[in-house]
């Protein structure tokens, strides 16, 4: 799936991970199985509320230092094991954030042998926001996370 990116407003990371996309898909989707690798490790998700539809919650909360952050967003679309769109831009019932950060795509592609090619864009409403985001750490944490995920999943193979 090729996206039209730009470069000032999207950060991107693409991983191989050995295990099956349907598997990370299902990572992705389950509360049950996302707490377990979405925050660096020692942070960790406190609270995760996920209704995998369009317009359905994608909330997350994350504890960081003993703050709770609460990350409440909604789906935009859903492919199943293929690609997921996310954003805080809007909350259940399509509610303006009063401050907006970004929106999530996330592709699955199957690359043979049980491995998938993982890609996650973070679009940013500006250049500013963007590389906020990215001093923030989002090339080592998303990179961290992306990871924990891969250990998770294979041990769900």
């Amino acid at each position: 799936m090729s996206l039209d990116l730009n470069s000032e407003t999207d950060l991107v990371l693409t991983r191989e991970i050995n295990a099956p996309r349907e598997i990370l898909y299902k990572c992705w989707t389950t509360p049950e199985h996302l707490v377990h690798w979405f925050v660096p490790k020692p942070h960790r998700v406190t609270a995760c509320e996920l209704d995998v539809r369009p317009g359905g919650k994608c909330n997350t909360t994350f504890e960081v230092d003993g703050v709770e952050m609460p990350n409440d967003g909604v789906y935009l679309e859903v492919i199943p094991n293929e690609k997921l769109v996310f954003t805080d831009t809007y909350t259940e019932g399509w509610k303006p954030n009063p401050e907006p950060f970004m929106t999530a795509i996330l592709t699955f592609e199957d690359i043979g042998n049980g491995r998938t090619r993982y890609t996650a864009v973070a679009r940013h409403r500006s250049k500013e926001t963007a590389e906020t985001h990215k001093q923030m750490g989002f090339y080592d944490g998303w990179g961290t996370v992306v990871t924990q995920l891969e250990e998770y999943a294979q041990g769900l193979k």
